[in-house]
């Protein structure tokens, strides 16, 4: 029967009974149960904080969370740029019983010479630098700085062979740059 008072019809549809009563519901007639839902509102009865705090909440399936580094795991955890490269949790889980993944990262750290061949154009932004091949990132970064002040258009009242040698500089460093040498 219709739980709306004075219906004596068959109730077949279910109304919820209100906030914090989630899973009971009232059983109503097609008539009562249109007007019962016309008037529900969930959020009856509180205030425009409440109501701002549980949507904000909503948001998250109102599950707590937590700002980056505030959780144990995070503090300790790999730092967000080993994230995105996924270096960190290889590492960590990884066993190196023959001290071959150190040796390489020792050998990186000493900044030992490249040992690829020097293709074409990256041979010629070495020459337009001024560098040998076995030239360091910091050499690179260095020499660089060095010409674009140089033969900066502002340093040489706007030599046009000055600009072009700027230029070049720009192009070579750039070249190195994308081939992964500084």
């Amino acid at each position: 029967m219709c739980q709306w008072d004075g219906c004596d019809k068959t109730a077949v549809h279910r109304a919820p009974v209100g906030r914090n009563a989630e899973g009971e519901y009232f059983m109503f007639c097609f008539e009562h149960v249109k007007e019962y839902n016309k008037g529900y509102n969930y959020f009856s009865g509180l205030s425009d904080t409440e109501i701002a705090r549980y949507q904000k909440e909503a948001v998250t399936g109102h599950r707590p969370t937590w700002t980056v580094g505030v959780n144990k795991s995070a503090r300790n955890g790999p730092t967000q740029s080993q994230m995105r490269s996924g270096t960190a949790g290889a590492q960590a889980r990884m066993r190196d019983p023959f001290g071959f993944f150190n040796e390489a990262r020792a050998r990186q750290a000493r900044h030992e010479p490249r040992l690829r061949k020097l293709k074409t154009l990256e041979a010629k932004a070495f020459e337009t630098l001024g560098l040998a091949a076995s030239a360091t990132t910091a050499d690179i970064k260095a020499a660089y700085k060095e010409l674009v002040k140089k033969h900066h258009p502002d340093a040489n009242g706007g030599d046009r062979g000055s600009e072009d040698r700027f230029r070049a500089v720009i192009q070579a460093y750039q070249l190195l740059k994308q081939a992964g040498f500084c």
